[in-house]
């Protein structure tokens, strides 16, 4: 015989979203043993692991682009307005994010990380000689999340 459990934890292959319906409410009404605490808890856990992944994106997409904002001289000119939007756009989505101080924390710890990724994507991307590209990040993390800040391009290494 199927127990009611199992019913719902197969729920959780064959249809997500009224496995997700059911639970929530099992947990209104604190129905804590028919819960499918398996699976709960694997949700829950993957949650946490979306919102640091988009503190990760969002960051990376920054870098880059205050990076080629800051370098990519010649490309500047025709792209420079449309990298202004995105630098403000990935702000915006940060910002909301880094309400929350653990994954503001998270941020924190990633910031060399993310450098490192978004400096081999733009110099991908720019083709342009890594030597050009600090080796480590040349913004600060007010820099990063100053919605009013835009790297000067450095006059001795303007391509």
């Amino acid at each position: 015989m199927v127990t009611q459990i199992q019913k719902i934890k197969d729920l959780y292959l064959k249809d997500f979203v009224l496995w997700v319906d059911i639970t929530s409410e099992q947990i209104r009404q604190r129905n804590w043993e028919n819960l499918d605490w398996e699976n709960l808890l694997e949700e829950v856990l993957a949650l946490g692991r979306e919102q640091r992944h988009k503190v990760e994106s969002y960051l990376l997409r920054l870098v880059i682009h205050l990076l080629l904002y800051r370098y990519w001289q010649t490309e500047k000119v025709w792209s420079g307005k449309g990298w202004e939007k995105e630098i403000d756009n990935f702000r915006i989505e940060l910002d909301l994010l880094l309400e929350s101080k653990t994954l503001y924390n998270y941020f924190l710890s990633k910031i060399d990380i993310i450098y490192q990724k978004a400096r081999k994507n733009a110099i991908r991307k720019s083709k342009l000689s890594p030597e050009i590209f600090p080796e480590n990040s040349p913004f600060s993390v007010e820099e990063l999340l100053d919605f009013g800040f835009l790297p000067e391009s450095d006059e001795f290494n303007s391509y």
